[in-house]
């Protein structure tokens, strides 16, 4: 039975923790370029700290050049200014030996790269949208081999929209995975139709623990959510989302979920993202993100919110899960 995990009191005094991230010190404040992320990293400082532990924020990788004094790292410097960056705090982490919460560097690659995880998840027999990859360095842009009317034409490594159009005519399409290619990250090619987005939060539990399935339901179907308004860059209500209520559904989403949980497990906490086309029933894979946005005010927390988990429970229940799979610590409680 999954219930909110907690970490022994004693085990909370005796903890020393570094929370790693750009903003880890912004105090809250929206930043010029990425807007509310800004706020996400004060509000994780601020709940560890709520949880009851002694956390010392940092916001660049010297830190990790040599052993950081602490017993658990919480590193969210993700999009750090050069391709690939999420997996560098992992790597110098694990190259000290120093536990920390996520999956380990050789996972976050994989589940980084959109065009491979796909490869897993059809070699998986889970459903996935047509798609051709375009490496730096491959050669020409060629037409993709599938029937498209428009194209979604993005970064293959690509988090927040950036980067991502979507496109009516070959040239364009052409163009802008040229100007990606040029920009140094690799493009991904996917044909686009109106469908609806929906989200499977795992987090770690006694177990793989799958929260409520969560759609994304703006007012026009099929609207693309930009980087500008997924970072606050641009005035903008809440996500649209909703728990997914159709029990057929939602066991087919877990279904596939629980089938690539299989090929990634252990982690702490991700999100599994599908396209649904409710026309048809089908249901195709998008990506994996295993360093997802925990900020209260986003998917993986508001579909937590949905059966009675708070924001500091939610955190908590997946730094104990993470201590204790590590050695961290030796005992968990399981709250309810």
């Amino acid at each position: 039975m999954q219930g909110p995990l907690a970490l022994l009191e004693q085990d909370k005094a005796r903890l020393r923790l570094l929370f790693l991230a750009k903003h880890a010190c912004s105090g809250g404040v929206p930043d010029g370029e990425d807007g509310t992320h800004a706020v996400y990293h004060h509000e994780m400082l601020t709940t560890l700290r709520a949880i009851g532990l002694d956390v010392t924020p940092a916001t660049d990788f010297d830190i990790l050049h040599e052993r950081p004094d602490t017993d658990f790292v919480v590193p969210v410097l993700n999009r750090a200014g050069f391709l690939n960056s999420e997996m560098l705090a992992p790597l110098l982490l694990l190259r000290r030996s120093v536990p920390a919460l996520g999956a380990i560097p050789i996972l976050r690659g994989l589940t980084d790269d959109k065009h491979l995880m796909k490869i897993v998840a059809r070699h998986l027999g889970v459903p996935v949208t047509d798609w051709v990859a375009v490496r730096r360095g491959q050669g020409q842009v060629a037409p993709p081999p599938f029937a498209w009317q428009r194209l979604v034409v993005k970064p293959n490594a690509s988090s927040a929209s950036w980067g991502v159009r979507i496109l009516d005519t070959w040239s364009e399409a052409k163009a802008h995975a040229e100007t990606i290619l040029a920009a140094g990250h690799d493009v991904i090619i996917e044909p686009y139709a109106p469908l609806i987005d929906i989200a499977v939060p795992v987090i770690g539990g006694r177990g793989p623990w799958l929260l409520p399935a969560t759609g994304y339901f703006p007012d026009t179907p099929g609207t693309l959510r930009s980087y500008e308004e997924k970072r606050g860059l641009v005035p903008i209500d809440d996500d649209p989302l909703r728990t997914i209520d159709d029990p057929e559904l939602v066991a087919r989403l877990e279904d596939h979920t629980n089938s690539l949980i299989g090929e990634l497990w252990p982690f702490d906490y991700g999100r599994f993202e599908y396209r649904y086309d409710p026309a048809t029933g089908d249901i195709r894979f998008m990506e994996v993100n295993l360093s997802c946005n925990l900020w209260s005010r986003k998917t993986i927390s508001r579909a937590a919110a949905a059966i009675g988990l708070n924001h500091a429970e939610l955190v908590e229940t997946i730094v104990a899960h993470s201590m204790l799979r590590q050695g961290v610590v030796g005992r968990i409680v399981q709250r309810r």
